[in-house]
């Protein structure tokens, strides 16, 4: 089979704009029993990616010229329920599955919950004197994005749209978002069905996790810019993200959109293979990233269409490109491990998604699964220090 490539000789994706060591792009070779991008359909398709110049230190590049690869795929063994292909995942550290959920019936239930929130909210900090109108004219991507600029700037506002709390500063008030939809998907019974297939059928639902609503970069206002939450990614593994007690739980990183991601919107990067590596020291500011002097190897975007999921190790190096399009990308981290390995957050609450051993255990009301989340924030709101969240200091050697 003839190489791909992956990226053109004007084109690099690469991860430092204040650094000489932009990597050459390269050939790829790519036969179907290595890497295979699934669908249950079994049909070909064309990926597209497209990235932009550079932008600021440590940011993934790419200048703007259309990226084109093509990543073929047949027909795999329906002796597992979605056709995975364990050995590509093995072999390449992540594997993209389509059509897993259904847009329509799975994923606009979601949006309509959030949608709802934003009236909510919206209605509220106007009656509170913190934003001019509502927006309730506007779209949803757009009077999101309208509400950030316009909201003061301690006012926080993703964080009433996640479903995580931050390590610190914890109050009987900080939001969370908790909903019987979220719930839904988390638990949704064809996703995991899809991650029984990786780690089999005693799963638990990882409390590492998150919803990330990203607006075209060049909207968002200054402070906001450095938010993983809203704006692009930082090279990291997930496991650089949790406690040494996980280094030996069998996680497995799952990434929705709930938007069509692609490479203007941006979708995420990838460094295929680059799980086998091992962990890589991490520096903590601003956020958690790899230093570039550990970075190593070519890197490849990663469309995913809206109903299609991103599978990953969490030694995966990955990052996420800067959304230069005129919509938002929208999209949940999710990690699911079997149950009774050590969550890696152990200040936070995981449940039971399913058991075939022991049914009952599973949690099925979001309910019960909301009432974990409050308990635990009451907990650490009334706790002089909430513990211990990463293994990394400020004083790394490599990061000074």
């Amino acid at each position: 089979m003839p190489g791909t490539r992956i990226c053109s000789a004007s084109l690099a994706c690469a991860w430092s704009t204040g650094s000489k060591r932009s990597r050459a792009c390269s050939t790829l070779r790519f036969s179907p029993r290595r890497f295979r991008r699934v669908r249950r359909s079994g049909s070909h398709r064309t990926a597209r990616g497209s990235s932009r110049t550079a932008e600021s230190q440590r940011q993934v590049r790419c200048d703007s010229e259309r990226q084109r690869f093509r990543l073929r795929s047949r027909r795999v063994s329906m002796a597992v329920a979605y056709g995975v292909d364990l050995e590509a995942f093995n072999a390449q550290g992540f594997l993209v599955v389509e059509n897993v959920l259904d847009p329509r019936l799975d994923l606009d239930p979601v949006v309509g919950e959030y949608e709802a929130l934003l009236d909510e909210l919206t209605q509220r900090w106007h009656e509170d004197g913190l934003l001019p109108e509502t927006f309730r004219e506007l779209p949803f991507a757009q009077r999101f994005g309208r509400v950030l600029n316009e909201a003061p700037r301690d006012l926080n506002v993703m964080a009433h749209f996640d479903i995580s709390l931050p390590f610190e500063g914890v109050t009987e008030d900080t939001p969370i978002h908790l909903g019987p939809r979220t719930f839904g998907l988390l638990t949704h019974p064809k996703l995991l069905d899809l991650i029984e297939q990786f780690i089999g059928g005693e799963i638990y639902s990882n409390p590492i996790q998150h919803t990330r609503i990203k607006p075209p970069e060049r909207e968002l206002p200054e402070h906001l810019q450095g938010s993983s939450l809203l704006a692009r990614t930082d090279w990291h593994q997930d496991q650089g993200v949790h406690l040494p007690e996980a280094d030996h739980t069998n996680m497995l990183t799952v990434w929705l959109p709930l938007t069509d991601a692609t490479a203007d919107n941006g979708c995420l990067c990838v460094i295929p293979g680059s799980h086998r590596e091992g962990l890589v020291t991490h520096c903590l500011r601003p956020g958690a990233r790899i230093p570039d002097a550990l970075l190593s190897g070519q890197p490849i975007t990663v469309p995913v269409k809206r109903g299609g999921v991103l599978l990953f190790h969490h030694l995966t190096k990955h990052a996420s490109l800067t959304n230069t399009s005129n919509g938002i990308r929208w999209s949940f981290d999710l990690r699911y491990h079997p149950v009774d390995q050590p969550t890696g957050r152990p200040a936070f609450p995981g449940f039971v998604a399913r058991s075939r051993k022991n049914p009952a255990s599973a949690i099925t009301d979001w309910r019960v699964w909301a009432k974990l989340w409050r308990d635990t924030r009451s907990r650490l709101a009334q706790a002089q220090a909430a513990g211990k969240f990463t293994r990394w200091t400020s004083e790394e050697p490599i990061c000074a």
